[in-house]
């Protein structure tokens, strides 16, 4: 199920692989300006013989021939960082930038494919197919897999395999269930308009404070009322900005929010159900309302021979206990988009280490990785590949 020699391949180049993620955290890039990480990616290609391409704005594209012919399997890695202020003051690669953080993970999954791109290329001779690398720009505002989707990133493509570091997960376990593994993630704005007018004369007004109020609690019913107890949506709505001086009362109201959910038909049913509520809400009072709902990422469900070869690459690789059931996440993941029209699954990589502060949240200030799993991950990338490919028929 595995290969000896990628193993010894990956061990080999740990040291660099730790270094190479410490200097990309070190200089972090928001969405859409990794430029320094997408030089540097190519850089590391072209080092090891890898032919690649650079995508516009920034991202890689990079394939390794086997020296048999097959299938082609892609594996996938995010590059961008947070507009988050790094507070790990005793880290020697702490972020050079101010307000600018891999606060997610990111520049470990870079590294780590790389090492994988490395190893696999080192053991070509053995690969019956191909592997597509894809180094992706501005995951973390669902746009990047889209656009690199457009740009050719799984032409050709029969099977697409991606991880993220976890810090909810014990330090070393994976997790690759079949089915929902990540959410849906869609921003809402809804925008009432009453009358405003003196604060003493409220019946010659329209409160658009009172009508986005009532919003707010009645918009909850969907879930709690709407939706079957068996499925998992959220409505949350995060930000209102109602209202200019406190004797005033407020003309207009914005309400921004988000809504996650593991299926389409529900998402479907949410947003139909939104629009009503701010409607009818918006009448009672006599307000007028418009709402813009914008889709993002498409719910991540693992196809279920992919999981289930992760899983098995996993328990050869690495033994039995390393698998874990991490359970659903209602975060949202663009890799949704390198799998909805081929197979493929993604996986969880944990590193929550308490001893070595690594358990922080994902994008806190605090956040960090547990340095030693990633030797796992850049073999998980590297094996699933392989055995994909060693595979007669799939």
């Amino acid at each position: 199920m595995t290969n000896n020699a990628i193993a010894q391949s990956v061990h080999a180049h740990a040291e660099a692989m730790i270094a190479f993620r410490r200097d990309l955290h070190a200089h972090p890039e928001l969405p859409w300006e990794e430029v320094r990480t997408t030089q540097k990616v190519a850089q590391a290609l072209e080092a090891i013989g890898i032919p690649y391409r650079l995508t516009t704005p920034t991202g890689v594209i990079a394939e390794i021939t086997g020296g048999q012919p097959g299938k082609t399997v892609a594996l996938r890695a995010d590059m961008d960082a947070l507009p988050v202020q790094e507070l790990n003051e005793a880290l020697s690669y702490k972020s050079k930038t101010d307000g600018k953080m891999h606060a997610c993970g990111h520049d470990a999954h870079t590294a780590m494919l790389l090492t994988a791109a490395k190893a696999l290329y080192e053991n070509r001779a053995s690969l019956r197919g191909n592997v597509r690398l894809i180094f992706q720009p501005a995951e973390e505002i669902a746009q990047g897999a889209r656009e690199m989707v457009k740009q050719g990133a799984i032409e050709g493509v029969d099977n697409v395999f991606g991880m993220h570091i976890w810090t909810t997960s014990p330090s070393g376990k994976i997790s690759c269930n079949a089915g929902s593994s990540f959410a849906s993630a869609d921003l809402l704005k809804v925008k009432f308009k009453g009358r405003g007018g003196h604060g003493s004369m409220p019946e010659a007004c329209v409160d658009a404070a009172v009508v986005a109020s009532a919003f707010v609690m009645n918009v909850q019913a969907i879930v709690s009322r709407e939706t079957s107890p068996l499925e998992s949506a959220v409505v949350t709505i995060g930000r209102m900005e109602v209202g200019t001086r406190f004797n005033v009362i407020a003309e207009n109201a914005v309400l921004d929010g988000t809504v996650r959910c593991f299926d389409v038909a529900t998402r479907e049913r949410i947003k139909a159900a939104i629009e009503r509520y701010a409607q009818h809400t918006a009448a009672i009072y006599g307000a007028s309302a418009e709402v813009e709902y914008t889709y993002g990422t498409l719910p991540v469900i693992n196809e279920e021979r992919s999981a289930r070869l992760a899983q098995a690459v996993v328990r050869s690789a690495f033994g039995e206990e390393v698998l874990f059931a991490e359970k659903p996440t209602t975060g949202g993941e663009d890799f949704s988009f390198y799998i909805e029209n081929i197979p493929g699954c993604f996986a969880l990589l944990g590193c929550g280490n308490p001893e070595k502060g690594t358990d922080w949240a994902h994008h806190h200030g605090c956040f960090n990785i547990d340095e030693d799993v990633m030797v796992k991950g850049a073999e998980l990338y590297a094996q699933y590949a392989w055995s994909y490919l060693q595979q007669d028929a799939f």
